[in-house]
């Protein structure tokens, strides 16, 4: 399967090959012969830049060089002296919908302008995988690699999520069987939450030990996976190392790194993606002086110095250097940020040519698809950015965008206009189903055949919410919730049904009046419908005996603590539905849901 660094055995790789163009970009050009002429060509490979032509066919690149001949009946793009570089890379991004745009074709078109071809998305549940391939074959966008979740209970990543959307594993035999399960949602690479210091001065959660993120890694490689890890210190960048990740997707910024981390990440070929561009105390830097009399601000600016000295320290010892930006989180914007964190690099001391390479040729190496594109050569995936100027001499250079190629396709150019689907914010709402759900699938599935989400408070002490399928008295069975609140201030817990697999496609319920359940419990609970504008809840009632509760959608109000885009209720944009319930801090709830649905 794969080497302990040197890559992937021949069977994956054309496996690799073959699905790469199924993220966004189009496999089968639209142009099938081009030449790109007269241009200053990077080609990610440590040659000094070259005039020369190259000429692409089907896709991929047949042939670079100087004085090469256009081939008769080619779609000719005169450089006219521009420089042409591979296609840049982002190892860690979130295609959050909190995001700046924060729509996938949004986000797809912001990186694609960018000259940014390939990304990691580590946002997404597994369950909406799939749906959002689909979705990405219908517009015009970067390769995008869907990574799955992986961290401790009550450690970073599961601090937000139920085991649906980050997998929660704490042994080594819990790592190989989460690795395991993941395998038929066919996620491109893992993401392991291993470092439970993010923010302050001492960890705030739970870290993974050496025993487990080593099967976890070791299981991912079986499966032809690479293992990127949330690691922010020196101390647990030396585990990472000895567990053979592939990509610390953080910078270790709580002091600098010593010999020791040096060699342990040489040894291992772990590549580096610092991410300066999320921690970048000014963003886009503005010259504004901190008050370090602040402790906040004192102590983001120290590690915002370790950050750039180790990143200066690694590459000088020959650790290799990727490109990732952690867009889509905080103030970092996707696209611009890749752009940005290669100036950051040049800013912490690397040669421009260095951090081109990084986002590059090293950020296809780290991901194992070297072999496929990164660098302009002949036989290599046809994704190219030709850009005003010579960034291996000015990195600022790289934001003179003036065309992108993916898959041998000219997406960015002036005289192209990118499809209708890339301007839209949503795909197409399709009719709400009348049962959600009976509760009879033995399997944690709903009705309609997507995967039931546990709903709790935020942090590392979180509410427990435990379901469970019951027998009815009637015949048939219902949904049991019960709820360990949490010693925090308005605690809460509860179950959600995302309306289509991974809650991605919205439904239109406006041809319905209300939510219609079957319930019982006692005390105050709130019906839970979440739209694509925010979260929405209605009051309930609950009794110790079996009740036919009727919820009109007049009677749902957008949540404070959540609150909706806008206070107009819109019917065709619903995404989940559920049940919820709020007590006070350490008390336990019950409930019993059954045939939920629309009238």
């Amino acid at each position: 399967m794969t080497s302990r660094k040197g890559g992937f055995s021949a069977g994956v790789l054309v496996a690799l090959m073959v699905g790469a163009g199924c993220g966004g970009a189009v496999a089968q050009s639209t142009d099938r012969l081009i030449a790109i002429t007269d241009a200053v060509i990077f080609d990610g490979t440590g040659k000094e830049p070259y005039r020369g032509n190259v000429i692409v066919r089907d896709g991929r690149i047949e042939n670079v060089g100087q004085n090469i001949p256009v081939p008769a009946g080619a779609k000719v793009i005169r450089a006219e002296g521009r420089a042409v570089l591979p296609g840049f890379f982002d190892v860690h991004t979130h295609w959050s919908p909190g995001g700046q745009p924060g729509t996938l074709p949004q986000i797809a078109t912001a990186y694609i302008t960018s000259g940014v071809t390939t990304v990691n998305d580590f946002h997404q549940a597994p369950e909406a995988f799939e749906p959002r391939r689909d979705w990405l074959k219908q517009i015009k966008g970067p390769h995008v690699n869907f990574v799955a979740r992986m961290s401790t209970p009550g450690g970073h990543g599961a601090d937000w999520a139920d085991r649906n959307t980050t997998k929660w594993v704490a042994t080594a035999q819990s790592a190989r069987r989460e690795v395991q399960a993941l395998q038929p949602y066919r996620p491109d690479h893992i993401k392991a939450f291993a470092d439970g210091w993010r923010y302050g001065n001492l960890p705030e959660e739970t870290s993974m030990n050496l025993e487990t993120l080593g099967a976890l890694v070791d299981e991912a490689h079986k499966q032809g996976q690479r293992v990127l890890s949330h690691t922010v210190t020196v101390d647990r960048g030396k585990l990472a190392a000895q567990a053979g990740v592939d990509v610390i997707a953080h910078s270790l910024q709580d002091r600098p790194v010593d010999d020791e981390t040096v060699a342990l990440m040489r040894k291992a070929g772990t590549f580096y993606a610092p991410t300066l561009a999320i921690y970048e105390p000014t963003p886009g830097g503005d010259r504004i002086v901190p008050d370090l009399t602040e402790p906040v601000s004192r102590q983001r600016y120290r590690k915002w110095d370790y950050a750039r000295q180790n990143l200066r320290v690694l590459y000088q010892a020959g650790v290799p250097i990727a490109v990732g930006t952690d867009a889509g989180i905080g103030g970092a914007k996707h696209g611009t940020s890749t752009l940005r964190e290669m100036e950051l690099m040049v800013d912490a001391g690397l040669p421009p040519a260095a951090a081109l390479i990084a986002g590059t040729a090293n950020s296809a190496k780290a991901l194992g698809v070297i072999a496929d594109r990164g660098t302009i050569e002949a036989g290599k995936r046809a994704d190219l950015v030709v850009v005003t100027g010579a960034p291996w001499q000015n990195i600022g250079d790289v934001r003179n965008i003036h065309q992108v190629v993916i898959d041998g396709e000219l997406v960015i150019d002036p005289r192209v206009k990118l499809p209708k689907a890339n301007s839209e914010t949503a795909l197409a709402a399709v009719p709400a189903v009348q049962l959600i759900d009976d509760f009879e699938r033995t399997d944690d599935r709903s009705a309609l055949n997507t995967l039931r989400l546990a709903d709790m408070d935020g942090g590392v002490e979180r509410s427990t919410v435990v379901t469970n399928r019951v027998p009815r008295a009637t015949g048939g069975s219902a949904l049991s919730i019960a709820v360990q609140m949490s010693l925090k201030e308005s605690p809460e817990g509860g179950v959600l049904i995302p309306l289509s697999r991974g809650s991605v496609r919205p439904v239109d319920a406006r041809p319905y009046a209300g939510v219609r359940l079957e319930f019982r419990g006692e005390g105050p609970y709130q019906v839970v419908i979440n739209t694509l504008k925010g979260e929405w809840t209605a009051e309930l009632e609950g009794r110790p005996d079996w009740t036919e509760v009727r919820v009109p959608f007049s009677a749902f109000k957008p949540t404070p603590t959540r609150r909706s885009e806008t206070q107009e209720w819109r019917g065709n944009d619903l995404v989940e539905v559920g049940v919820l319930v709020r007590r006070t801090a350490g008390a336990t709830a019950w409930a019993e849901v059954d045939n939920l649905g629309f009238y």
